[in-house]
C-alpha cells in the first residue's frame, strides 16, 4: 500500500513538474517570438502585444505634432487661449489641432499630452508606439494610409498658393500663369510632391524643413511663391500682411487633387481600431462648419510669430 502512494505521489510531482517545464517554455518562446517579430515589423508587434488596445489605458491621450505649424499648432510661452503644456519643455502648444485633440479627450474623459516633434518623426514615432496618435494637418493620403490607420477628417482643407502682394505671379488665375516662376514647399508633403510637380516651367527649390521656413523663403523673396493648404495660407496672411493667397480651386487650371490630399485625419497606429473608433466617434458628430468655425478661432488667437 505505501509502495503504491509512493508511486502516486512521483506521478503527481512528474506531471506537475512538466506542467511548469510547459508554462515556462511556452511563456520564453512566445516572449521570444515577440522580440524577434518586433525588431522586423516594428509598430504592427506594438499593438498586438497591446492586445489590439487603444494605448489610453491610463487615462492620457498622447499626441503629436511639430508645435510649429500655424494655425493648424504652435509654440507659445503661456497657457493662454487656452494652451496646454508641452511634454519635457516649459513651453505651451496651441492652434487647431490642440484646439481639436481637446474635443475628443473631453469626450472620451481622457486628459491630454502633447509631445513635440519634427514633420518626418510624426508617423515613425505612431508606428513604434512612441505616441498614440498624431493630430498635426496630415493629409490622408494612400502612401500614408499603408502605414498607419486615419479616423477623421477632421478638417477638408484645399490646395492653394501664396505669393507676395506686389509680384508678378499676385494675378495669376491658374497654375500655367505660374510657369517660369521659383517656388517651395514643406519637405515631405503633398504640396511639394506632388503639386508643385504640375506647374510646367516652375523653378522648383529645395524643400523647406518647415512650414516657417517655407514661409520665410518667400517673405525673404527666396522664392516667388509656395504652395500650402488653406488653412496655412490663411494663417500666413495673417502674419504677413504682405501675402496674399492664389486660390485656383474653382479654375480649369487648377491642381488636379484627390480625396485623400485634401481630407485632413488623425493617424493612429495599424490596427488600433478601438481608438480610431473613439477619436471617429467624436468627430463623426462634427459638421464641416463646425471644423471651419474652429480653425477660424484658432487663426484668429494665433501669435503674430511662432517658433
Amino acid at each position: 500500500m505505501k509502495k503504491r502512494i509512493a508511486m502516486v505521489m512521483a506521478l503527481m510531482m512528474a506531471a506537475s513538474l512538466a506542467a511548469c517545464g510547459s508554462q515556462d517554455s511556452g511563456s520564453g518562446a512566445a516572449s521570444g517570438s515577440s522580440a524577434g517579430t518586433t525588431s522586423e515589423s516594428g509598430g504592427s508587434d506594438a499593438a498586438e502585444n497591446a492586445g489590439g488596445a487603444s494605448g489610453v489605458e491610463d487615462g492620457v491621450l498622447t499626441i503629436a505634432m511639430e508645435c510649429a505649424y500655424a494655425p493648424y499648432n504652435w509654440t507659445q510661452t503661456d497657457d493662454s487661449n487656452g494652451a496646454v503644456p508641452i511634454k519635457d519643455s516649459n513651453e505651451y502648444a496651441n492652434g487647431y489641432d490642440v484646439m481639436m485633440a481637446k474635443k475628443i479627450c473631453e469626450a472620451n474623459g481622457w486628459e491630454l499630452e502633447v509631445v513635440r516633434t519634427d514633420w518626418d518623426s510624426l508617423v515613425p514615432g505612431v508606428q513604434s508606439g512612441i505616441y498614440d496618435a498624431v493630430i498635426a494637418g496630415q493629409s490622408m493620403t494612400e502612401e500614408r494610409m499603408e502605414q498607419v490607420d486615419f479616423a477623421g477628417p477632421y478638417y477638408y482643407a484645399s490646395i492653394v498658393c501664396v505669393t507676395k502682394k506686389d509680384s508678378p505671379y499676385a494675378s495669376a488665375t491658374g497654375i500655367s500663369d505660374l510657369s517660369g516662376g521659383t517656388c517651395t514647399a514643406q519637405i515631405a508633403t503633398i504640396w511639394y510632391d506632388s503639386m508643385l510637380p504640375q506647374i510646367e516651367g516652375a523653378q522648383i527649390q529645395t524643400a523647406a524643413e518647415s512650414a516657417p521656413a517655407m514661409l520665410m523663403a518667400l517673405e525673404t523673396d527666396t522664392v516667388d511663391f509656395i504652395c500650402t493648404d488653406m488653412p496655412t495660407a490663411m494663417g500666413a496672411c495673417a502674419q504677413y500682411e504682405d501675402m496674399t493667397i492664389l486660390d485656383f480651386s474653382d479654375s480649369d487650371d487648377g491642381f488636379v487633387v484627390d480625396e485623400g490630399e485634401i481630407n485632413i485625419g488623425v493617424s493612429v497606429m495599424k490596427g488600433n481600431t478601438e481608438l480610431k473608433d473613439a477619436i471617429d466617434s467624436v468627430l463623426s458628430t462634427m459638421t464641416e462648419d463646425d471644423f471651419n468655425e474652429i480653425m477660424d478661432e484658432a487663426i484668429a488667437v494665433q501669435p503674430m510669430s511662432q517658433s
